[in-house]
């Protein structure tokens, strides 16, 4: 399911990671690759100087953040499960505590962040707000767990591909949060899927047993 523009900008910046990582060549002073301008020694990055990976993981994490905060909000609120309603507290406790730290990080890096939510994530609040009960905790965790895979993989690609140490190490840090995050999404989805299966088999819905003649 496609949802978030976070899954565009990173499949961006991964095809276009070849070509980043051949505008250094041999000789050049700049065999990373590095944005010119940014490096204090050749071939090192000056203190707190961005490159394009770094750009985009501020502006691509911070919409997410804003997402999980606010979906996370629905989620304590409408959730049919304790399950669901202490995930998305846990959700506005956690992201709410990376937000914080992230802003303060683009502010030092002079990166600018958005303060609203994509439009993606908008439609799916809005969908969210007008449903209830089973239907509202399905939908929710399968976003969630969709959502987490591809924070993973921004996440990811800033450590590999950032250049701003600051923004590197906040990303390794948070990283282990957010598979945490995924695993016990999943964990709640199949719980769901299990109850489900478990009201479907439910006394007086079960097929009679072969050989026998229902009256």
């Amino acid at each position: 399911m496609k949802r978030f523009l976070m899954a565009a900008s990173a499949s961006a910046i991964l095809i276009a990671s070849p070509v980043a990582a051949q505008t250094g060549s041999p000789g050049t002073g700049n065999p990373a690759g590095m944005t010119p301008g940014t490096q204090a020694a050749p071939g090192v990055p000056a203190p707190r100087e961005t490159n394009p990976s770094d750009r985009t993981f501020v502006q691509q994490a911070t919409l997410g953040g804003l997402a999980e905060i606010e979906l996370g909000k629905l989620a304590a609120q409408k959730g049919h499960s304790d399950q669901v309603r202490q995930f998305g507290q846990r959700m506005v406790k956690d992201h709410g505590e990376a937000n914080d730290r992230l802003s303060r990080l683009a502010k030092e890096a002079g990166i600018a962040q958005p303060d609203a939510l994509d439009p993606s994530h908008k439609d799916m609040q809005d969908r969210l707000s007008k449903m209830s009960g089973a239907a509202f905790d399905d939908a929710y965790i399968r976003g969630q767990v969709g959502d987490h895979q591809l924070t993973a993989q921004l996440f990811e690609y800033e450590i590999a591909s950032g250049q701003d140490e600051a923004l590197k190490r906040f990303a390794t840090e948070t990283l282990p949060i957010i598979l945490e995050h995924l695993q016990m999404a999943k964990d709640i989805q199949a719980q769901i899927a299990g109850q489900a299966l478990q009201a479907s088999a439910a006394p007086g819905t079960a097929e009679p047993r072969s050989g026998t003649n229902p009256r």
